[in-house]
């Protein structure tokens, strides 16, 4: 592999700008190689103006990317010491609080000792000293591997130089100024990674050399991701499987006109559609995985904890259950299928497996990827009590494109509970299995009584349903600019959502009240309300994906007309598209509003609302693209390669502090 390619490969994306720029001084060797006046009768004083005026042009430019690369290292080490000063002074505060502990008892007159005793340093437990030296530890090798990078690219730049034009002025300047640089002869970055070493060791896992090495395991610098043979034949197992059961459902449908009636029901459409949309929506996810790794977007520090492969096989899997339900579901009209298992309680065994699935407590299927999920859905139900990290407000986001799935879960349960006669279907099969008789109802019995109960009730359940994601997301924003004062973007996002409450609540009102699909009364005022609302909430929320969740419209945009000025993807068809469809998407309400209109009936709602949402989960899906990138890009404006976890803020004398060490001459 060459080297400008090696350098791509194994750069820390955050901090790309600051890399010499290797290219760029290839491309001046070869520029003036191809200039060069002719040498046929061997080297004259034009072709030695020439090279000497280009390698008065090729050093300067070499010296300005030795300036870049050592300030941006002398300030990434100031850093890395104020880091370690921070963690060393938060392990001894642990250290000393343990100590406490253990000879006093009145624990909490020792812990107020304390604080006064160490003001500024705030207690941390275990876990998260681990957490804040993992961090710690990965920013020091990624550190080390910037010196590592640049050092060869200077030397494999200079070594050209001299190779193209018959010289050793190149082995010169670097023998005088690469090898004397301070990012290149500075060995304190080496001394922390000893010393966070040790320290994790002997303090935090009790001279278990072997098990700490493991924690601060660094994953590999490349993209070059090579998957398990076991993950690759996994995925390729669940996904073959989910094909059959697909094409065995369209073939039984388009042979029996029965069923076919039947798959075209309000009922099938709201007990199958919750399943559908959940395996989509994680099938689209591990797309976005995928896309994310290749185009070198950093997403592994964000909100995801699993691979591509696991998003997929999951995806796959219940796609899996969700088609073998379906199938049973379509032969249930059976005589000999039915006294087995009754047809309507197929919907309910999907879920309960996706249940089962979710809150399997045993370390096996995933556990991590679903821990994580669990504990962030905890703090999605408690916000406004937790501070608000980006993998809270991603995932709410993701929510705010699956509200349907609270609305179908109502329905689940009110079906079960008084449409669909499971329970007596149940006792039936219980007396006849107890008792060896056989009711006349047994076999005759319909499992769904039809009551119609579901969907009779009031409106405003189904509207607090239906806006609960978008009201998480607002309390969120309120928090968020309770933590950082801050009104813009916080307050200003916050009004966004609450124009997906009003609605919600509006339509409530349209439909219970005076109830517009019924007596077509277009005139309603709810109506008109309901419409304003709409159009101005699709207004706000397409303006704020644009320019604040995307970064476009940007004036240094440059050639990137109605973009940004760095982009990630390579065609900017991408970019536009996504704007167009997002425009579209957002926008859709109005098509939705003219069929249901048009054409009023239950199933017409019902499949305009299930094609409504697959567009809204895919318009989330496009959009996840670039909010992550523009979050990637965010980061490496701010150079941010790692979290700052267990770090305290940056207070003003300490920023003083900071720059003096920057301007030392030995560097800190």
């Amino acid at each position: 592999m060459k080297f400008g390619a090696n350098l791509q490969a194994h750069l820390t994306p955050e901090w790309r700008s600051q890399y010499i720029d290797y290219e760029v001084l290839k491309s001046m060797l070869y520029e003036c190689k191809e200039e060069a006046p002719s040498e046929e009768c061997g080297p004259t004083q034009e072709t030695e103006r020439h090279i000497a005026l280009f390698e008065e042009q090729f050093f300067a430019e070499c010296d300005v990317q030795l300036t870049k690369v050592n300030t941006f290292f002398a300030e990434k080490q100031a850093e890395s010491t104020r880091k370690f000063a921070i963690l060393q002074s938060e392990l001894q505060a642990h250290k000393n609080s343990m100590s406490f502990h253990r000879s006093i008892t009145d624990a909490t007159s020792s812990t107020s000792k304390l604080r006064k005793r160490l003001p500024r340093v705030r207690i941390k437990t275990t876990t998260g000293l681990k957490l804040g030296f993992s961090e710690y530890y990965l920013s020091l090798v990624l550190l080390q591997n910037y010196q590592e990078l640049n050092f060869t690219g200077f030397r494999k730049i200079l070594k050209k130089h001299d190779k193209m034009l018959d010289t050793d002025k190149g082995a010169n300047w670097r023998k005088n100024y690469v090898e004397t640089a301070p990012f290149h002869n500075d060995n304190v970055i080496s001394e922390y990674i000893l010393k966070t070493e040790n320290l994790y060791i002997n303090e935090l896992e009790n001279g278990d050399r072997a098990k700490a090495m493991k924690r601060l395991r660094v994953p590999p610098l490349t993209d070059n991701t090579v998957y398990p043979k076991g993950a690759v034949f996994r995925v390729g197992l669940f996904l073959g499987m989910f094909i059959v059961l697909i094409a065995v459902v369209g073939i039984s449908n388009c042979r029996n006109d029965n069923i076919a009636k039947t798959l075209i029901s309000c009922l099938l459409f709201r007990l199958y559609r919750a399943g559908f949309i959940t395996f989509l929506f994680l099938a689209c996810l591990g797309f976005n995985i995928w896309g994310w790794r290749i185009a070198g977007v950093n997403h592994s520090i964000k909100c995801l904890h699993c691979s591509v492969s696991i998003k997929i096989s999951i995806s796959a899997l219940f796609g899996i259950v969700w088609a073998l339900s379906l199938i049973s579901f379509q032969f249930g009209h059976l005589s000999s299928v039915r006294q087995i298992l009754p047809v309507y309680l197929n919907p309910s065994l999907v879920y309960l497996a996706y249940l089962a699935f979710l809150l399997n407590p045993l370390p096996i299927l995933f556990h991590k990827a679903r821990f994580w999920l669990l504990k962030r859905l905890w703090r999605l139900f408690a916000c406004g009590f937790y501070r608000v990290e980006f993998a809270d407000f991603w995932l709410a986001d993701q929510l705010n494109s699956l509200a349907v799935l609270f609305m179908d879960a109502e329905f689940l349960c009110c079906f079960y509970a008084y449409d669909g006669d499971i329970c007596n279907w149940i006792l039936l099969r219980w007396i006849s299995s107890t008792f060896n008789c056989k009711p006349k109802t047994y076999c005759s019995a319909d499992p769904a009584k039809g009551n119609g109960v579901c969907g009779s009730y009031s409106y405003g359940l189904r509207a607090v349903l239906q806006c609960y994601p978008a009201f998480i997301r607002f309390v969120q924003c309120l928090r968020r600019f309770y933590d950082s004062q801050k009104w813009f973007p916080h307050l200003v996002n916050a009004g966004k959502y609450s124009t997906t409450l009003f609605p919600c609540h509006i339509s409530s009102a349209c439909l219970y009240c005076t109830k517009v699909y019924v007596t077509g009364e277009l005139q309603s005022v709810y109506f008109f309300l309901w419409l304003a609302s709409l159009f101005i909430g699709s207004c706000y929320t397409f303006g704020w994906d644009i320019k604040m969740d995307w970064g476009f419209l940007d004036r240094n945009a440059g050639e990137n007309k109605f973009l940004r000025e760095e982009i990630v993807y390579p065609y900017k068809a991408l970019y536009y598209f996504a704007i167009f469809e997002d425009l579209v998407i957002r926008f859709s309400w109005i098509i939705r509003i003219a069929l249901t209109q048009s054409f009023p009936s239950g199933v017409m709602n019902l499949a305009v609302g299930t094609t409504y949402t697959v567009l809204e989960v895919l318009r989330r899906f496009v959009w996840n693209f670039f909010r992550l990138e523009n979050e990637h890009l965010n980061n490496c404006g701010e150079f941010r390669a790692v979290r700052d976890i267990s770090i305290a803020p940056l207070r003003v004398d300490d920023l003083a502090a900071l720059e003096r060490m920057m301007d030392d001459i030995h560097g800190v």
